[in-house]
């Protein structure tokens, strides 16, 4: 079984789905228990998308409490940035995202105010931030007009911090004026500069007390020949995180 889209297309050449989920061995070191009280579903999260939004506001932007905080996109990354931004004990939190059927999950995770993203993006957030910007903008897109934007919705000092994957066509410029004038930190993560060891067991603490919903990340639960179009509503921007199960 490949995944396809509904036109045909392969979206993985030469990966065979049910082999690779059939025959694939990791090393024991890539390996972790299962945390106590964490459900073995909700688990896979943990993997890549929660600790990459929550390492990305603890470890990266190390947002403090009582910080104002954008995060732009909505996806499953954005929406555990949202969650570790609660947990950080953000006072104001606006969600970013281009589709409006976001904007229940994105308050469910922790969002206080949401905007659709457009030219005036940074605008909007100023307003919302008595016209000085966030303390802390996180991109979680990957693209350079986001990636402008959370740069432009940053305060005078602030950080901005950029999870999202961009292709190198996405190019970003600033003039030299602007770095100096504003005294913006920016920076890249790769995985939220996470260390699964260490970090892992802490987020197992934040499910056991009920201060970080998994299960709020998942809009889909599908088999293995849901796959392809899985990937269609990611490329359409639709819901959370889909849960593979089988």
């Amino acid at each position: 079984m490949h995944a396809r889209t509904s036109d045909g297309t392969e979206l993985h050449p030469g990966l065979n789905v049910a082999a690779f989920a059939e025959e694939t061995v990791v090393a024991a070191n890539c390996v972790l228990p299962l945390p106590d009280g964490v459900p073995l579903t909700d688990a896979a999260l943990l993997g890549c998308a929660v600790l990459t939004g929550y390492g990305a506001v603890h470890h990266s932007a190390r947002v403090r409490r009582g910080e104002t905080v954008a995060v732009f996109g909505a996806g499953g990354v954005g929406l555990a940035t949202l969650q570790a931004a609660r947990i950080a004990g953000a006072s104001r939190i606006i969600a970013v995202d281009v589709s409006p059927e976001k904007e229940e999950l994105a308050r469910a995770a922790g969002a206080t105010d949401y905007v659709l993203a457009s030219d005036g993006t940074a605008r909007e957030i100023r307003a919302l931030t008595g016209r000085q910007g966030v303390d802390v903008a996180v991109e979680c897109v990957g693209r350079a007009v986001s990636i402008r934007a959370a740069w432009d919705s940053t305060r005078r000092g602030g950080r901005t911090t950029v999870v999202g994957i961009g292709g190198k066509d996405q190019e970003v410029t600033f003039n030299a004026l602007e770095i100096f004038h504003w005294g913006r930190t920016l920076s890249g993560c790769v995985y939220g500069n996470s260390d699964p060891a260490r970090d892992v067991p802490v987020l197992a603490e934040h499910v056991r007390e009920g201060r970080l919903d998994l299960s709020a990340l998942v809009t889909e639960r599908i088999a293995l020949e849901g796959i392809p179009a899985a990937f269609e509503n990611m490329l359409a921007g639709k819901g959370g995180r889909a849960l593979v199960v089988f």
